[in-house]
């Protein structure tokens, strides 16, 4: 039953889900979104040397997380051209699951970054995605790319030029959902949410957000009477749209100055944080109209100890999230708010920008410095092992079958128990 269960649920919530599988990890937060594989059984010690299947360098400069179908894994990066001072080529690779062995790579665009970008951010932080038919990558102000799996360019588009707070740089992914593709742009222009046909690239729906520069990726939820909705964070308000037709359905205020976490959503309820100058986590009730501030549809809320840059963890019933882009971690009840523990340091995690995942019983946190500690998946703080990738890790983990894909600041490691 439990397998069914999890089954049904890839059915619901998957892209494109007759083309991908249990065990792939085809969007940065895992099958569902919110940062937990189904089945994946991924060896809880390991290094730079110690239960790697492969490591292959990757060029130039991304935080990107990688994504795997079948036996393709997916990665995007900006390499400086040479000769041309300011100007990247940004390009879609895809490794072989098996030996780590390039099988295609393909420049999507060679570009002059028209704005700067903060120093611990490049030109590639989006994390693309798959359908299991088709790639795709989103380098921002450089546009979407389309590819089929086997790396045939199938369309783009050109969303315009950002103007991004302070110069920050550009991030926001992308995410497929079944014939759609949705693109945030949330930035110091007119910011909108995109709906673009996944065969096509061309425009469904458009809906204008009011809302400053945002990192956040969209999430498609389904409420408990089957509505499929779109929930975005943002600095004005967390919101949630029809998935067909854009429509705001929903919105709540409380949120943080320029958001960068991502949703979380299961049994019909939404989860949005925020942690920059403020903090904020509101469960929603997907079920709500309007303006849900002050209503029963406000579930509950925290103002203390949410995360900045990682989004939270949703697993078993429990959220785990960062305190701003420390390593202090928070774990509570998903359903009522009650804390399990709050603010604990784990041993080598200290300053956080990738997402906490879980697989196979346990949590995986991954610090800047390239130290990933792994904890039991259970209402109890327990510390399983310390790792140390032996570089920096800014990219949020992929976890699939018995592998443990991590995207250092120069290779791309795939893990597996000997």
């Amino acid at each position: 039953m439990r397998r069914l269960a999890r089954l049904l649920a890839i059915l619901l919530l998957s892209p494109a889900a007759s083309a991908l599988r249990a065990d792939d990890w085809a969007h940065w937060r895992g099958p569902l979104g919110n940062g937990a594989s189904l089945d994946a059984t991924p060896p809880v010690e390991f290094s730079a040397t110690k239960n790697v299947r492969w490591k292959m360098e990757i060029p130039g400069r991304g935080s990107s997380s990688p994504v795997v179908h079948s036996q393709r894994v997916f990665v995007t990066t900006a390499v400086p051209v040479a000769g041309k001072e300011g100007a990247f080529d940004f390009r879609v690779i895809c490794l072989d699951r098996a030996t780590g062995r390039e099988l295609w790579s393909r420049s999507a665009v060679t570009a002059t970054p028209h704005e700067g970008t903060h120093q611990t951010n490049g030109f590639a932080s989006a994390s693309p995605c798959t359908d299991g038919e088709r790639v795709y990558a989103h380098f921002g102000s450089r546009g979407l790319f389309c590819f089929t799996v086997d790396g045939e360019p199938v369309w783009d588009r050109d969303f315009g030029d950002m103007k991004v707070r302070n110069g920050f740089g550009e991030g926001s992914s992308p995410t497929v959902h079944g014939d759609l593709v949705l693109v945030p742009w949330d930035h110091e222009g007119p910011s909108m949410l995109f709906a673009v046909d996944a065969r096509t690239g061309k425009t469904v729906w458009e809906t204008p957000r009011d809302e400053p520069t945002g990192w956040c990726t969209p999430l498609v939820a389904v409420d408990k009477s089957g509505r499929k909705q779109v929930v975005m964070n943002g600095q004005n308000a967390a919101r949630g749209y029809d998935l067909a037709t854009g429509r705001e359905l929903w919105r709540c205020a409380g949120q943080t100055q320029r958001p960068c976490a991502s949703a979380v959503a299961a049994d019909g309820v939404a989860w949005v944080t925020s942690g920059f100058r403020g903090s904020f986590l509101g469960a929603f009730n997907l079920a709500g109209d309007g303006d849900l501030e002050g209503s029963g549809n406000v579930l509950w809320t925290r103002a203390k100890d949410t995360p900045d840059v990682a989004s939270p963890l949703l697993s078993n019933g429990r959220l785990w999230f960062f305190k701003e882009k420390s390593g202090l971690l928070t774990c509570v009840d998903a359903v009522t708010g009650t804390p399990l523990w709050e603010t604990a340091r784990v041993e080598g995690v200290n300053n956080t920008y990738a997402s906490p995942i879980a697989a196979g019983g346990h949590v995986y946190l991954a610090d800047r410095r390239g130290t990933i500690a792994v904890l039991e998946d259970g209402p109890v703080l327990k510390l399983v092992a310390t790792n140390d990738m032996g570089e920096g890790v800014d990219a949020t983990p992929a976890a699939a079958g018995s592998q443990l894909f991590v995207r250092g600041e120069r290779h791309l490691f795939c893990m597996e128990s000997e």
